[in-house]
């Protein structure tokens, strides 16, 4: 198993976290990002730059992930192609995506960028908080033992 981090997006306190366990269970975890990102040293931390461009990054994770490897990201699309190879995704605040529940997440993420791009919605979801960062732990923490 690996870990793949959409990390053009991924909050750093949520990469943070990710560090410690690929130090912790010595589960390689990569980046991909469309920029540099610093990372500690480590032989379990990887930091891939791809070229800047609309889902370079994605695209990328979506070659590379096996079947059973996790990727954490908050990108709907992306965790449905990745679901669909056999691979899991994980959202920062520690929801895990699922066969049964992407395509209703797909058509609620298409609803709302249509409410947006209309002006009905603004914004997007509230900053990542205290519980979010708990359960984005927790979920990890369970993955990772079920792979051992």
């Amino acid at each position: 198993m690996k870990i793949w981090v959409d990390a053009d997006a991924c909050p750093k306190v949520i990469k943070e976290i990710l560090f410690r366990v690929a130090e912790r269970t010595k589960i390689t975890v990569t980046l991909v990002a469309n920029q540099s990102l610093s990372t500690p040293p480590s032989a379990f931390i990887k930091s891939i730059r791809v070229s800047s461009g609309f889902d370079v990054a994605d695209n990328y994770i979506v070659q590379k992930a096996n079947k059973d490897d996790l990727v954490i990201t908050a990108d709907i699309p992306l965790a449905a192609e990745v679901i669909e190879k056999g691979a899991h995704a994980l959202n920062p605040r520690g929801e895990l995506y699922s066969t049964e529940t992407i395509k209703q997440k797909l058509v609620m993420r298409d609803l709302m960028d249509e409410l947006r791009g209309s002006g009905e919605v603004t914004g997007g979801p509230p900053p990542l908080n205290q519980r979010d960062r708990r359960e984005f732990a927790n979920q990890l923490d369970r993955l990772v033992e079920k792979w051992k």
